[in-house]
């Protein structure tokens, strides 16, 4: 996958698009995986990177939403939940089911909880990843040897989905070139075409060369998650606002703190929402919370706050206190929430995606989340073909395996390549030093960082150590130790000097000190 490439065809095009989507998260990958799929000329445009705001920095689970049984939204646990199954499905390289166990300090929370998570159990029929079950004070200490005894009575085991967030997108990314589609990131649209009235296109930018194109095609569709608002207040300017943006911060400490493949979920914390213990590459990631914000940052910052109140809850449950000293990273990511009369919080809204057409013709979709991103694509694509007036063609993406697609037998950093893999290996036999790995804390190879460049349109020392692989997640501190020699790689495969080789370093170490803890 060849950003030149992509630049070319796009150049050279000389019939309009089907389908020109804007955002490159999941909601708009899915969004043109699906448009591509059906056999329509699909081209994507992101602003930044694929995955660079939103869609990096979930809590990693693929879940129906055990707290929307609480609110008895079951339509949507229901729609999450078949979601999760068909992720796994789809992709079993990258999405796998995992146990879950909710610690319970009272012996009236067994049957309350176990209750519900039954019903979580049936609402996912076939795509049921495997009874719950009411454990004892032993058995839950088994799952989670760190759990905190003291008045603990027993837990809940249930099941869910675990994935990384943006190695589905790139995934995504390349499904989408699979099917014909051109995926380019770094390609900013910097207003929308109209003619009578109607978008027939848009006004972009190459960011990397400052080159601007004008692109037509039959329809539009707005899939830029937080920034939404933005791109429809482009088509109108007193659109009204679709969403509700809020602030979810997550820390990563050393597994030490969690041991074992079984996650915790702390069913109440202080501001009403569930707390997650998730086991991820080696370490554990604690979050989420939950803040509104007014403005939308593409790099929001954690708040003081915010770690504060994950550090409190999370000591509250594990035998071994988690400190600010043991933090590696801390990351955060704004939620796009469909606004809602009468909610008197974010915490509160639902996860419900949402599609407006505008009176020019204008597609967006707002809302949802990573599990149902699938499912978003196939309604707006539905939409889209009545609005554009294209000859219908059905979604095949219910059943259809997504690029690398693979049974593992294990669950080690480069299973996420799926059948990739081979191709990497055999970077690893025409230079054996790419053998090496880029740190010792760090679980990737030199030869995973000349992959990114040549065949995942990384960009930048950021694309490569956040989202390709994820290194800065994983440990900020040691991301910025191997800076140098990364960059110095990452410059040779793009034919770049050493003046940028160096500005990349200072940027990317600027960038990674604000996932560290103050």
């Amino acid at each position: 996958m060849k950003r030149s490439t992509f630049i070319d065809q796009v150049r050279n095009a000389k019939e309009l698009w089907d389908v020109i989507v804007i955002g490159g998260g999941a909601t708009g990958l899915g969004v043109a995986v699906d448009a591509a799929s059906r056999g329509y000329r699909t081209l994507l445009l992101e602003q930044n990177d694929f995955a660079k705001a939103t869609s990096s920095r979930s809590t990693k689970i693929a879940h129906g939403g055990v707290r929307y049984l609480e609110q008895c939204d079951f339509g949507m646990v229901f729609e999450g939940l078949h979601e999760r199954g068909r992720m796994i499905k789809n992709a079993p390289h990258l999405v796998y089911p995992l146990k879950y166990v909710i610690p319970t300090t009272h012996y009236w929370e067994l049957p309350f909880f176990g209750a519900g998570l039954t019903l979580y159990d049936l609402l996912a029929g076939g795509m049921s990843l495997g009874r719950s079950l009411i454990l004892s004070k032993t058995r839950a200490l088994q799952h989670l040897p760190t759990l905190n005894p003291d008045k603990l009575c027993g837990g809940i085991l249930y099941m869910d989905g675990q994935f990384d967030d943006a190695r589905l997108a790139m995934t995504l990314a390349l499904t989408l070139a699979d099917h014909g589609g051109v995926p380019l990131n770094y390609f900013p649209v910097d207003s929308l075409v109209k003619e009578n009235g109607r978008v027939v296109g848009v006004l972009a930018h190459d960011a990397m060369a400052e080159q601007r194109f004008e692109i037509r095609g039959k329809v539009v569709i707005n899939a830029t998650g937080i920034f939404t608002d933005f791109i429809r207040r482009m088509d109108d300017k007193n659109s009204d606002q679709m969403l509700s943006v809020s602030q979810g911060t997550h820390i990563v400490v050393d597994k030490s703190f969690l041991p074992g493949t079984t996650a915790l979920m702390i069913p109440k914390t202080d501001d009403g929402r569930l707390l997650f213990g998730i086991p991820w590459y080696d370490r554990l990631v604690l979050g989420t919370t939950d803040i509104a914000r007014k403005d939308i940052p593409l790099e929001p910052h954690p708040m003081e706050e915010e770690i504060d109140f994950i550090v409190r809850n999370a000591n509250r449950y594990l035998s071994k206190t988690v400190e600010r000293k043991d933090i590696l990273s801390v990351f955060a990511g704004l939620r796009p929430l469909v606004k809602a009369e009468g909610a008197t919080s974010t915490a509160k809204l639902s996860r419900l995606h949402r599609i407006v057409v505008s009176e020019s013709s204008l597609v967006s979709v707002a809302g949802g989340k990573w599990t149902t991103y699938r499912r978003m694509g196939e309604d707006t694509m539905e939409r889209a073909i009545k609005v554009a007036g294209l000859d219908y063609k059905p979604s095949p993406t219910r059943d259809m395996p997504l690029h690398g697609s693979m049974e593992v037998s294990d669950r080690s950093p480069n299973s996420v390549y799926g059948s990739d893999i081979s191709r990497i290996n055999d970077l690893v036999s025409q230079d054996k030093t790419l053998a090496e790995k880029i740190h010792p804390n760090l679980p990737y190879n030199f030869a995973e960082i000349v992959w990114a460049v040549r065949e995942e349109s990384a960009t930048s020392l950021e694309d490569v150590l956040s989202r390709r692989t994820r290194s800065l997640l994983l440990d900020a501190r040691a991301s910025i130790e191997i800076a140098p020699r990364v960059a110095q790689l990452v410059a040779k495969e793009l034919g770049r000097d050493s003046a940028w080789e160096k500005a990349q370093v200072e940027e990317y170490t600027q960038l990674a000190k604000t996932y560290l803890p103050a």
